[in-house]
């Protein structure tokens, strides 16, 4: 039951810490000022939760692990986040767009996880659920702007759906651990939402003009450790500073 926990909130965390990377890639490069900044203080926000699940993570595997070795020094293939967040950032289309359809997930994952028989859990999902439906907000209100804008712009979100529809499925492939863990009412059944969260995402792609593909073809492998050439790139930028200059604090 431990090793299934400690690996069931790596899966957690490591969703946000891989595209709070991302996100922190675009600092200084975002179309306005006002964009930019909240695209930077959206991956701090990310940073913050991941710290948390870390935190506890840590103290479940004991001996030398850290916040830090947890977060830096695990290879590509330990890393157990959805291979949606790891997509790079193509154009702000593709990054609000891949920010939409996991910031739904993300509000909707947290509302349960609050209610955890794990006391730890349930205080982190309580503390981050504000931060996050701020950010499936913000994401929202971008894709109906740019859906329901300029013709490049309503093109750049329909190729950016198109394009990002087939990871959305492995949000609500259980993994053996988020099985058990659902089971002992420590982690959250995510079937139990997965039709709500379509529900949400038609909304605002109808509000936007987007239509909602249809291919039956979607793709998954991250949350066993099986991702796409883009995390093994991040993953050198990442852990460089922590390799290099080992022991460091986070």
């Amino acid at each position: 039951m431990k090793d299934q926990l400690y690996q069931y909130i790596l899966g957690i965390a490591d969703n946000s810490l891989i595209l709070g990377q991302r996100l922190g890639q675009l600092c200084g490069h975002g179309p306005s000022l006002e964009v930019d900044i909240a695209c930077t203080n959206i991956s701090l926000d990310l940073f913050g939760q991941v710290r948390s699940y870390y935190q506890y993570a840590a103290k479940l595997a004991g001996g030398d692990a850290s916040e830090d070795s947890i977060a830096f020094l695990r290879k590509e293939r330990e890393y157990r986040n959805v291979l949606l967040v790891e997509q790079p950032n193509t154009d702000f289309a593709y990054i609000i767009t891949r920010g939409f359809l996991f910031d739904v997930y993300h509000e909707l994952f947290l509302e349960r996880l609050m209610h955890s028989k794990d006391e730890t859990l349930a205080a982190i999902a309580a503390k981050s659920i504000k931060e996050v439906r701020y950010h499936r907000s913000f994401s929202s209100e971008w894709m109906k702007r740019m859906g329901a804008g300029t013709e490049e712009s309503h093109r750049r979100v329909q190729d950016a759906v198109d394009s990002l529809w087939r990871y959305t499925k492995e949000f609500f492939q259980p993994t053996e651990a988020e099985k058990a863990m659902a089971e002992a009412g420590i982690g959250v059944d995510t079937s139990s939402f997965k039709a709500t969260y379509d529900q949400h995402i038609a909304e605002v792609l109808q509000e936007a003009t987007i239509v909602v593909p249809t291919s039956p073809y979607f793709q998954r492998g991250g949350k066993e450790g099986v991702h796409t050439e883009h995390l093994g790139y991040l993953l050198s930028d990442m852990q460089y500073m922590q390799r290099t200059y080992p022991n460091m604090n986070w």
